[in-house]
């Protein structure tokens, strides 16, 4: 009798895969009963400005490609708890009928976790604040909060399903699972969860190890590999038994080249220019279509981590990630193809028929903007608005923030001296002032953080400015990502206590004509100082901004936060979209941390800059 039911179970799942418009048999996957290749590529739409999503799909599309992969930020799409954002770059399901429009399918990757070099994962900062809570994990609170997540994405989504004739056609479950745990019931359940919000095939994607394979691999969900396809498809056939996971192979990220971070000793990481590098990609992707495989060029366009959104890794120290997600892309930072680009569509077009190719849109041109003169505005600590009074000091994530800064100042009661310690380890990067005179750094990317003594007398003015440099995004410090100070601050072993707490999240720069304060005077060793100008173009487009003799801080441009400028780089320049600028009357905010009064001028290349300076604040 159960071996009965068995069979009739089996066969009606035959039944509904073979009336499903997306699905697969061990060879190949079918659309609408066609077997069918995904030639697809890796764009995330909450990295590029919305205005520019058409333009960028084209050229995907023009490079051959029928379907995008795309990964969800949790926490842009929910900044704080409750809260439900989808205007905008967070508009998933626009971007999604535009890939329509530009004849693109869509598989999604919502995660939760997504990795991605985006802050903490994709996940929000305030999960940090939830009781007993503990992510990627058959947690409750977790579980409970990634729950109310798919369902308010999923109904975003709920007729863009390819049942509805829309372009999602299958969605990923986790990222890379297998890589950090193999906790089966915690997969299963997010299985589950994804199942039944979008109805749709599912699959999982995992580097292509034995480990990494049985851990991430989940009944019911097609597994896959990422990084070299010949190894990847090779260990799936080997160690994935299940047959409910097996079928056509689908390289899920295939690395055009790699990330970046900001380090005064590491290089802008591109294959653009290298013709052997390129050659062994052509021949990659040719060897995998003639496979009959599928794979997802990781990432066709990168775009750009806006604000505060970077992730970091963790090696021996924090490996914050830079500004540019360019990721050496086929379709670069700003939108424009490169050799890459060319092979890979020439590699596509052997193989489909060039003449299924639409043709490349053409580029708008890069424009130049003369050097702008800057003047100082404000100083940060002069625009403070009020504190949060606590004894002890708390970590950022209790104040209802997220990314940017926080400061912590005390009054010294009784003269103290010693070693600073700004609670259990740096969280990220501190700026220590005494009296508003900068007195040291201490920063978590250094392998060995600097030591700052304190001479500190009754009534000095003690400030520790916090840096949130991005949350670790992979591996096993995932787990806690609190920023900001977790524990007490002591000097000499003495607990300081009694702070005034300043969250500073910089969503946007301060007004001087709201902080009544008087104009800074730049010098080496005084506090952070906004600095301003305006400046009109005779035509708008894009450019990338430099900033000669500027060492560290953030941009706004018509109050759109552009990203971190580090000098010691690799990235020297940041990327300024056109949509954001105007014929006149545009205005630029620029933060500096670390003022040296040799700062003053911004203008605007054609081309992006790389390269590296000494770190000046290393120890």
């Amino acid at each position: 009798m159960l071996f009965k039911s068995l069979l009739l179970a089996y066969g009606l799942l035959s039944t509904a895969q073979a009336t499903a418009p997306f699905t697969w048999n061990h060879e190949t996957f079918l659309l609408h009963g066609k077997p069918f290749q995904i030639i697809g590529g890796q764009m995330d739409p909450q990295r590029i400005p919305n205005e520019l999503w058409a333009d960028r799909l084209s050229k995907a599309r023009a490079m051959g490609l029928n379907t995008i992969f795309s990964y969800v930020f949790w926490d842009q799409l929910e900044p704080s708890k409750g809260t439900w954002d989808s205007s905008g770059n967070n508009d998933i399901a626009r971007y999604f009928k535009t890939a329509q429009e530009h004849g693109l399918n869509i598989v999604l990757r919502p995660g939760p976790y997504i990795c991605g070099e985006h802050e903490w994962g994709g996940f929000p900062a305030w999960m940090s604040e939830i009781p007993g809570m503990v992510v990627r994990a058959n947690n409750k609170p977790f579980l409970a909060a990634t729950q109310s997540y798919i369902d308010n994405l999923a109904k975003d989504l709920e007729d863009l399903s390819v049942n509805k004739g829309g372009p999602i056609l299958m969605v990923q479950v986790e990222n890379e699972y297998g890589s950090y745990g193999n906790d089966h019931e915690y997969v299963g359940a997010l299985r589950d969860m994804v199942k039944n919000a979008f109805g749709l095939p599912l699959y999982t994607n995992d580097g292509g190890e034995q480990s990494m394979l049985e851990g991430g691999q989940i009944h019911g969900a097609l597994a896959e590999t990422d990084g070299d396809p010949k190894t990847g498809f090779s260990a799936r056939d080997q160690y994935v038994t299940d047959p409910t996971s097996l079928g056509p192979q689908l390289d899920g990220e295939y690395y055009v080249t790699w990330l970046d971070q900001w380090a005064s000793n590491k290089s802008f990481t591109t294959d653009s220019g290298d013709s052997t590098s390129i050659q062994n990609i052509q021949s990659d992707l040719d060897w995998i279509l003639k496979q009959n495989g599928s794979f997802n060029i990781y990432m066709f366009h990168g775009g750009t981590n806006w604000g505060f959104q970077n992730g970091a890794d963790w090696s021996d120290s924090l490996e914050p990630i830079i500004t540019s997600y360019d990721y050496g892309a086929p379709l670069d930072e700003s939108g424009r193809p490169n050799d890459i680009y060319d092979a890979i569509r020439q590699t596509i077009g052997s193989y489909v028929g060039a003449d299924s190719i639409p043709s490349v849109p053409a580029d708008k041109p890069l424009v130049e903007i003369p050097s702008i003169e800057l003047t100082p505005s404000v100083s940060l600590f002069d625009s403070l608005l009020k504190s949060v009074k606590k004894q002890y000091p708390v970590n950022m994530e209790a104040l209802g923030q997220s990314t940017g800064f926080t400061l912590y100042r005390h009054v010294i009661t009784a003269a103290t001296t010693g070693t600073l310690q700004p609670g259990d380890t740096p969280r990220d990067r501190v700026l220590i002032y005494v009296n508003g005179h900068r007195v040291g750094v201490i920063d978590n990317s250094y392998a060995a953080p600097s030591t700052v003594q304190l001479n500190l007398k009754k009534h000095d003015v003690l400030d520790l400015l916090i840096e949130n440099m991005g949350r670790v995004n992979y591996g096993p410090r995932i787990i806690d990502q609190r920023k900001g100070i977790v524990g007490n601050v002591t000097v000499g072993g003495d607990v300081l206590a009694n702070w005034d707490i300043y969250p500073l999240p910089l969503e946007s720069p301060p007004s001087p004509s709201s902080s009544n304060a008087k104009k800074p005077q730049p010098s080496a060793g005084s506090g952070p100082v906004f600095y301003t100008g305006t400046f009109d173009v005779g035509t708008v487009g894009d450019t990338f901004l430099e900033l000669p003799g500027w060492t560290k801080g953030a941009v706004w441009v018509n109050g759109v936060n552009l990203g971190r400028y580090w000098i010691i780089g690799p990235q020297q320049t940041l990327y300024l979209p056109g949509v954001y600028l105007k014929e006149t009357g545009n205005k630029i905010d620029v933060l500096a941390l670390e003022p040296t009064g040799n700062e003053g001028f911004v203008s605007g290349v054609t081309s992006r800059k790389w390269g590296n300076h000494p770190d000046p604040d290393a120890p």
